[in-house]
């Protein structure tokens, strides 16, 4: 019997075969992206409305720009991938990250799920240096502001404004949205480009996270 989602991934090969749709045929991974960034954030708009059948419609729309990518890949010599090449990586990915559910760790509580992650994350990339490696640097100023910030404070750096917490009461998101909202209309009428800034501190803060790992390093290697 064959599933919807079966059905859905030939929708996908059919539309790209000779004979189908030429504007599908004509894509590409670079091609896709602009249309991966605009379904997401039409997803995150149904999430946060909650409407339910907008959410089935919008995550179809991410799903389907899996499938596509899946199916170029499987079309493209030297890559040669396909869907189930995916589900079979982020399978083997999931129950490697899950040793508590899927192997002998212990776990009780969500922080401890989250204190082992980041040892099971650099065993299966040696290659990385630094905390900030594989942050995407593309995110949104404040959710990537918000990754940074999470990085930085595994290496002992921070940045905490105690006076300016003091002033600003933000005891929930209402206030903090509001707080946000203001520095932006206070940006715009200054002439300022709070994206920007935002991005331009975020660097300044890797700037002091590198310094910091690249101190750690020296000390260790002098303990040697």
């Amino acid at each position: 019997m064959t599933s919807e989602l079966d059905g859905l991934i030939a929708t996908v090969a059919l539309l790209r075969a000779p004979g189908g749709c030429p504007w599908d045929a004509d894509q590409t991974h670079e091609s896709l992206v602009r249309y991966l960034v605009e379904e997401s954030h039409e997803l995150i708009d149904a999430i946060e409305a909650g409407d339910r059948s907008e959410m089935i419609e919008e995550l179809g729309d991410v799903l389907y720009q899996v499938l596509f990518h899946a199916d170029i890949a499987a079309h493209t010599a030297g890559e040669d991938f396909d869907i189930q090449d995916v589900a079979a990586h982020m399978n083997a990915k999931m129950i490697g990250r899950h040793p508590h559910v899927f192997g002998d760790r212990e776990a009780s509580t969500a922080d401890d799920v989250v204190a082992f992650w980041d040892d099971l994350k650099a065993e299966e990339k040696p290659h990385r240096t630094s905390v900030l490696d594989g942050v995407p640097q593309g995110m949104p100023a404040l959710a990537l502001a918000d990754k940074t910030l999470g990085k930085a404070a595994k290496v002992g750096v921070e940045r905490t404004d105690a006076a300016l917490a003091a002033a600003v009461d933000l005891d929930d998101e209402a206030a903090l949205g509001a707080h946000l909202l203001a520095l932006v209309a206070n940006a715009r009428a200054k002439d300022l480009d709070p994206e920007r800034a935002l991005r331009a501190a975020i660097r300044s803060l890797g700037d002091d996270v590198r310094a910091a790992e690249a101190a750690a390093a020296g000390v260790a290697a002098e303990a040697l």
